[in-house]
């Protein structure tokens, strides 16, 4: 880390907030015939960004990153909730003045080549903002662009030039040239070099910092390298299906991070030392489906450190693990009951697309030693299912497994400080923390 980010994030811990994000939600609405769940893209997300600072969003593919980036823009319309930029509230803009707050805020894409226009020339492109908000006269808006291809690394005579005659690097200082001509305040870089090769992306990376120290910019950076996020932010957000999982200061989070998803998306950044131990948190599955989110806590079908059920003791791991996949595979079923598909297979004497109950039974118990005491819970589940009454097996598989992290959502709470915050139950009394359970699985 340089010496003079190391100060940045050291000075932005008593910086004044520019946006402040409160409880807020972006759903999309079922389109159809009959109507359904409406996909919930981010449910429930506060923070807040300071000025002049970097915060680093991260997560997996599908988890909400670039609509909450767009939804901040009011590139999408928040279902609720609230984004104040500098104490003003966005979400209630509309007409000039949202045109006017625009100004302040703007976006950079992820996809260099698609975000610019091959029938107009760079010079064009990056004037169009200026001819959009009628800045100054046409003479001045030449003028501006041309410091600005210069500021980005480019050169006069590429005014008059077309994108496809750029690399990918020298789009992508075409569009941060754009987005720059309004003189913006705040600015969502949407996976800005994750379309480019790793020498060009470091370019990149060094020209948006030295942008943020020449004009005082504050990025809102979503990313899925997590290499890059930890060399560029001051903080970093984690999201998981719509909710915000853990956020504070990018070397404490990179370091001792405190939520079990963290953990695991941390586990994932490769070592180059193939003799290194293999610490890697393998998660089971794919992330829910956003229309259906579990009950309690939204990580829990997927989470290795969901905590077990007090009244089974002597349950297994593998038995745990199981029962878990088991909840997941009953979720979807009761989801897939009411479809077309589902009715056809039906109607065909064909068997279900996720197995008879029977099957997965087979396929997750089979082998297992499950304690007389738990089989006798799967037998009632297993009946429920059988007879097509879906919700009450899941009511009776929460009942008698699901614990704390069925039963409730986590609240998000302050860890070891108040720059640090995580959503997780076992950041309460009397649950060993994520941190302790990894340690106990270690080998010694």
């Amino acid at each position: 880390m340089s010496e003079q980010l190391q100060e940045r994030r050291t000075a932005d811990t008593d910086s004044e907030t520019l946006v402040e994000v409160r409880e807020l939600r972006t759903y999309y609405e079922s389109n159809r015939l009959f109507g359904g769940n409406p996909v919930k893209a981010v449910d429930g997300v506060s923070f807040d960004i300071r000025r002049g600072e970097t915060l680093g969003l991260v997560g997996e593919s599908g988890c909400g990153k670039t609509t909450l980036g767009r939804t901040l823009l009011r590139l999408e319309r928040a279902t609720g909730g609230t984004v104040r930029f500098d104490g003003r509230d966005v979400t209630k803009l509309a007409g000039t003045e949202l045109k006017a707050w625009r100004r302040n805020a703007q976006i950079v894409f992820q996809d260099p080549d698609s975000s610019l226009n091959d029938r107009m020339t760079v010079g064009e492109i990056v004037r169009e903002p200026l001819d959009v908000h009628e800045w100054r006269m046409p003479g001045d808006r030449r003028e501006r662009v041309r410091e600005l291809l210069d500021t980005v690394g480019l050169h006069p005579e590429h005014y008059y030039r077309y994108p496809h005659q750029f690399s990918g690097g020298q789009r992508q200082r075409i569009n941060i040239a754009r987005t720059l001509t309004l003189e913006p305040e705040f600015i969502v870089l949407d996976e800005p070099v994750s379309a480019l090769d790793v020498s060009v992306q470091a370019e990149i990376i060094n020209l948006l910092e030295d942008l943020q120290d020449e004009f005082g910019l504050t990025y809102l950076f979503i990313a899925h390298d997590l290499s890059v996020v930890k060399h560029i932010s001051d903080r970093v957000a984690v999201m998981y299906l719509g909710k915000l999982m853990e956020i504070g200061p990018t070397e404490v989070v990179f370091t001792e991070p405190a939520n079990p998803y963290t953990h695991a998306l941390l586990s994932a950044i490769p070592v180059p030392d193939p003799t290194a131990a293999d610490g890697r948190i393998r998660l089971h599955g794919t992330p829910p489906n956003p229309r259906h989110p579990p009950s309690g806590c939204v990580f829990k079908t997927r989470c290795p450190m969901r905590i077990k059920p007090a009244d089974y003791p002597d349950m297994p791991d593998a038995v745990w693990d199981a029962i878990i996949l088991l909840e997941d595979l009953l979720a979807e079923r009761e989801r897939m009951m009411g479809t077309i598909g589902w009715r056809v297979r039906e109607m065909i004497g064909r068997t279900p697309a996720v197995g008879t109950i029977d099957e997965i039974y087979a396929e997750l118990f089979g082998e297992l030693d499950v304690p007389a005491s738990v089989e006798s819970v799967l037998e009632e589940i297993a009946a429920a299912a059988r007879g097509g009454n879906h919700g009450r097996a899941i009511e009776r598989l929460d009942d008698a497994f699901g614990g704390p992290c069925s039963a409730d959502a986590p609240a998000v709470e302050a860890v070891g400080t108040d720059t640090r915050f995580s959503r997780c139950h076992r950041h309460q009394e009397p649950y060993p923390s994520p941190r302790a359970v990894l340690e106990a699985q270690s080998p010694e």
